[in-house]
């Protein structure tokens, strides 16, 4: 029972609490829209959202708090990412697109700011 109690002691200190007490939601209009995209209602039922964004604030906590012990002491950097997802094949070959897709449009900006500062 102590390790429960010790959970949730935890997800309340790691969740972002704004100055009226209450939790602040940071991805609620994204997570409707995501959820309306995979064919929910349009209107999603707030506790629905609410869990959902639980869920996905207390896996980036996670993912984040395990690339700081795989990395170098410090920042989080892209490859500590790849290398804790590296034995999940669909969220590996959606990162490495999500990568070279992020790339490639570095380099159409790249490009493009050339042109308009040569003219």
């Amino acid at each position: 029972m102590d390790d429960i109690e010790d959970d949730i002691d935890q997800d309340q200190d790691l969740s972002t609490i704004s100055s009226d007490g209450k939790k602040k939601r940071l991805f609620t209009k994204e997570i409707r829209c995501m959820l309306y995209g995979f064919g929910d209602d349009q209107s999603s039922y707030t506790e629905t959202v609410d869990l959902m964004e639980d869920l996905l604030v207390q896996y980036i906590t996670d993912m984040t708090m395990q690339a700081m012990n795989v990395g170098k002491k410090g920042r989080v950097h892209v490859e500590d990412i790849v290398y804790l997802i590296r034995k999940d094949p669909k969220k590996y070959a959606r990162v490495k697109e999500l990568l070279t897709m992020n790339e490639e449009l570095k380099k159409a900006r790249k490009a493009f700011d050339a042109e308009s500062y040569g003219e």
